[in-house]
């Protein structure tokens, strides 16, 4: 799946579209045209219904997350901040890069030239990223605040720091995107894709296209799950597992319990992704193993699904926290509220001024 996962053909076996760039890039137009069947009318209707949905619900839900956040003080904490930036990456990959790989997919044809066929690969990857690594953060954070809580918290400019290095290095990691993302032209239709320096007319792929998308595989998949899982379980283990040493006062019961619910939202979260993802790698290492995979007719109605699976997990997340957090759930009918002019707010605005928030601990600059 170069890199981001999106939709593109690859010089190397094609984990996105379902199309091997190197099997067609010599053959007659004819022989090319083979690989391209529009989908029947009805099945490209219930496509487009799946994918704008997914697209209203990712963009519009990740905007109202970051206006919940930033527009009430109480709920400027250390992991919100975290959940900021992760709604700021849905967002991204949902209005630059959703609907015109969709298309793509779709029509198999790059209607929108090489400049955004290099932008939209790199948003995507990078965003990908993005989302990866702030996972990671929200994981050593809970870490540090349960097993360690005698550490000192993060602060305000901690996390700024944090996050900016989360951008260098999502950056940093799809900017082959940039570099050698490309168009190639048919008389009747255009591709984007990556073609990598080590591509001749000759050869069959590029092994550097395939160490980098074995590296983004790794990266951004099974090393985070991995990490994520372990973290996550001695976190449990500590929270559900181990007894308290002596009287627990109603106080300090209900820290656990708030610190269990932040836990369990976020497990939610990083359940969702891998599920979301895991069919998109499956796609790739099966159609690198078993090559003749890709020639199979049902591959576009096969991959439009598991494209359209790794993009919807960017509209789970502010369900996710609507259902499982009382503050972001007051957040979104307060914001329903302003935009429906339906009535008074009131009691959503005191429980989103009160001090239990999505973290157990307030942010602070100092």
């Amino acid at each position: 799946m170069s890199a981001s996962g999106v939709a593109m053909v690859n010089d190397s076996s094609s984990n996105i579209t379902g199309l091997n760039f190197s099997d067609f890039k010599n053959a007659s137009v004819e022989d090319a045209e083979s690989y391209f069947l529009p989908l029947p009318w009805w099945q490209q209707t219930i496509y487009y219904a799946f994918f704008i949905f997914m697209f209203i619900i990712a963009a519009g839900g990740n905007v109202i997350v970051v206006w919940i956040v930033l527009a009430h003080k109480s709920m400027r904490t250390v992991t919100n901040y975290f959940l900021v930036n992760l709604a700021v990456a849905d967002v991204m990959i949902s209005i630059f890069n959703v609907l015109f790989h969709f298309t793509f997919n779709m029509y198999q044809n790059w209607f929108f030239g090489m400049e955004y066929c290099k932008f939209a690969l790199f948003i995507a990857q990078c965003t990908i990223s993005v989302s990866v690594l702030t996972f990671m953060a929200i994981a050593i954070d809970r870490y540090i605040a349960i097993i360690h809580p005698l550490r000192p918290r993060l602060t305000g400019r901690i996390v700024l720091t944090i996050i900016t290095v989360i951008w260098i290095l999502s950056v940093l990691l799809a900017l082959p995107n940039l570099l050698y993302a490309t168009i190639y032209k048919w008389p009747d239709r255009t591709i984007c894709y990556l073609r990598w320096p080590d591509y001749t007319d000759d050869s069959k792929m590029s092994n550097q296209d395939m160490a980098y998308n074995i590296l983004l595989m790794v990266l951004n998949y099974f090393l985070p799950m991995v990490t994520l899982f372990g973290t996550y379980a001695r976190i449990g283990w500590e929270l559900w597992g181990s007894k308290a040493i002596g009287e627990v006062v109603p106080m300090q019961a209900e820290r656990v319990r708030r610190k269990r619910k932040v836990v369990k939202m976020m497990v939610a979260v990083v359940v969702i992704f891998g599920v979301c993802w895991l069919p998109t790698h499956i796609y790739f290492i099966l159609t690198n193993v078993y090559h003749q995979l890709v020639m199979w007719p049902y591959t576009q109605q096969v991959y439009l699904f598991i494209y359209w699976l790794a993009m919807s997990n960017s509209m789970y997340n502010p369900i996710v926290y609507c259902l499982m957090n009382a503050r972001f759930r007051a957040g979104f009918r307060r914001f329903f509220g302003f935009c429906c002019k339906c009535g008074s707010c009131q009691h959503d605005l005191i429980l989103l001024k009160t001090a239990e928030f999505v973290t157990t601990y307030p942010h602070t600059d100092k």
